[in-house]
């Protein structure tokens, strides 16, 4: 998988001052192109569309220094249709405009091409299992959020607060699958998965029951499953199964993600400092 996605890094090097076509880019990537979005954004630290307008703008940067061709011109080369949409971008990643840097010789950020290497440390198991199931609903309460990579996330943590216990225990006697009791159900992100971007979170159970009046239904199709654990210290160790299982497990295993929701059923210790966690991805089996 890795060398697929290098080769796929190299096909948006040589093709920085030309349309880049994300379709594509899986079929270099032996993937689909969702998985592709996802995967690189887990590897990366970064949307892939950011790291290729970022890419973009550090060629153009050294263009803009040369001084050889005029602004509009490199601004026309690296997809601009106007010089105001090339300064506002160019201003954006640099902190000065092309016309200012250009005349002061000013320093330029510059975002280096990306290598991608799995590095296997060894330390731990990762502990997973893959599981077909049958279709099944998600029944709960919905907010809309937005994403946090790192740390709490105050919007769930707010949202969560708010519910009535009541109701969750109503909820909770619906629960008639795995994963059992009160689960988060992160559905309807951004392709990007930038930080910020929103995401629909229920706090809710999986069920084969309608939804009781007023709550909120997610109808699920049937599919295949990864379920990963983890214990640690909340939320730092359910933020680093997330990561792990895009940088560690999806490279050494024979699946990609697919369009779905993720669901997280978490218990924490009593003075909620610890959590065991149970993640489950839609998955699929990756196209030999």
């Amino acid at each position: 998988m890795l060398e697929q996605l290098n080769q796929a890094m190299d096909h948006i090097e040589d093709h920085l001052d030309q349309s880049i076509d994300v379709v594509g880019l899986a079929r270099i990537a032996a993937t689909s192109e969702y998985h592709l979005r996802r995967m690189f954004s887990a590897l990366a630290g970064m949307p892939l569309s950011e790291y290729i307008r970022r890419r973009r703008l550090t060629v153009a940067g050294a263009e803009v220094l040369a001084g050889r061709d005029s602004l509009l011109d490199i601004a026309v080369r690296y997809g601009y249709g106007s010089g105001e949409a090339f300064a506002r971008a160019f201003r954006a990643v640099h902190g000065v405009g092309p016309g200012d840097a250009r005349r002061t010789g000013a320093a330029l950020v510059s975002q280096p091409r990306l290598t991608f290497r799995l590095t296997i440390e060894g330390s731990s198991s990762m502990r997973y299992r893959v599981v077909d199931r049958p279709a099944f609903t998600v029944a709960g309460l919905k907010a809309r959020v937005p994403l946090v990579h790192t740390g709490p996330n105050q919007a769930i943590i707010e949202f969560v607060r708010g519910i009535d216990p009541g109701i969750l225990e109503r909820l909770e006697k619906l629960s008639d699958q795995e994963p059992q009791g009160i689960v988060a159900v992160c559905d309807d992100l951004d392709p990007s998965r930038a930080e910020g971007t929103e995401l629909d979170y229920y706090q809710g159970v999986i069920t084969s029951a309608a939804a009781p009046e007023g709550m909120s239904a997610l109808a699920v199709p049937a599919g295949t499953w990864a379920v990963f654990t983890t214990s640690g210290p909340a939320p730092q160790a359910i933020q680093s199964l997330w990561r792990d299982v895009f940088t560690q497990w999806f490279p050494s295993n024979p699946y990609r993600s697919r369009p779905g929701p993720e669901i997280l059923r978490t218990s924490l210790s009593p003075d909620r400092t610890e959590a065991d966690a149970e993640l489950w991805l839609p998955v699929e089996r990756e196209q030999s």
